[in-house]
């Protein structure tokens, strides 16, 4: 080694060593400008979804955005956000909320591109919920899938006779709807035909679909698409207009009929 190239490859050495600690320097604010920037938007996210539901500050919200969040924050829209927490009440449903929105815009006055909800209740919530309706005894109201069932009884000759309906939960036209699908009958299961012809005109309100309108208690963005029993839960499942997050005629509530 000649006393012209030690020095080269020293100064080489050292340039080497401050690209590396550039790197890594860089890398380094590249994930706290990451961390920072999620951070922000969670918690911005959490504090607009508990003043808007009128949560308490303590309630457990979980925010979680798809993806990296600082080139997503930079480009102006969230692909992905989903928020969920539990025992929410959501107009006349009260249960656990799932939201999941797309293409949501960073600052204020665009619309998302949309999204979906789920409302999980479990039988006491749904108890209350269809209490609503006059010809369902909310009291007996219970839960295994895939229906929906309840206890009533049928007048027949001044006798009280207790019937057991079962009805598949779904949705129509923003309705919840309950559409009957079997009867017990002293411990029998028979269908619709044996039951009419068994008690004939009596049993029409036990054989009709019930439909419970709720677009009037909801914002107007919301329209009710499913229902279906899952395990012991009802779950309603939701379409969301992208401009409920900046219209106020669509976080207004809806109407019925």
């Amino acid at each position: 080694m000649t006393d012209a190239t030690a020095p080269r490859r020293r100064h080489t050495g050292r340039w080497i060593a401050v690209i590396v600690v550039a790197v890594v320097l860089l890398v380094g604010a590249v994930v706290a400008a990451e961390f920072i920037a999620r951070s922000v938007v969670t918690s911005t996210v959490r504090s607009l979804v508990v003043q808007n539901l009128g949560l308490p500050e303590d309630q457990d919200v979980d925010v979680q955005v798809a993806g990296l969040v600082l080139p997503q924050v930079l480009g102006g829209r969230l692909d992905e956000v989903a928020v969920s927490s539990n025992d929410v009440a959501l107009g006349p449903l009260q249960g656990d909320v799932l939201v999941d929105l797309r293409g949501v815009p960073v600052s204020r006055g665009s619309a998302a591109d949309g999204g979906v909800a789920s409302v999980r209740l479990d039988r006491e919530q749904l108890r209350a919920l269809l209490a609503q309706l006059p010809d369902v005894p909310a009291g007996t109201v219970d839960v295994a899938a895939p229906d929906v069932t309840f206890e009533t009884s049928l007048s027949l000759f001044g006798i009280a006779i207790p019937v057991g309906v079962a009805v598949t939960p779904g949705a129509a036209e923003g309705d919840l709807t309950l559409t009957p699908t079997s009867f017990t009958v002293g411990g029998n299961v028979i269908d619709a035909d044996t039951l009419r012809g068994q008690f004939g005109g009596i049993a029409d309100p036990v054989l009709q679909t019930s439909n419970l309108c709720i677009a009037d208690r909801l914002p107007a963005g919301l329209t009710l698409t499913g229902a279906t029993v899952q395990g012991l839960d009802l779950v309603a499942t939701f379409d969301i207009a992208g401009g409920i997050i900046s219209d106020p005629a669509l976080q207004s509530d809806g109407t019925c009929g």
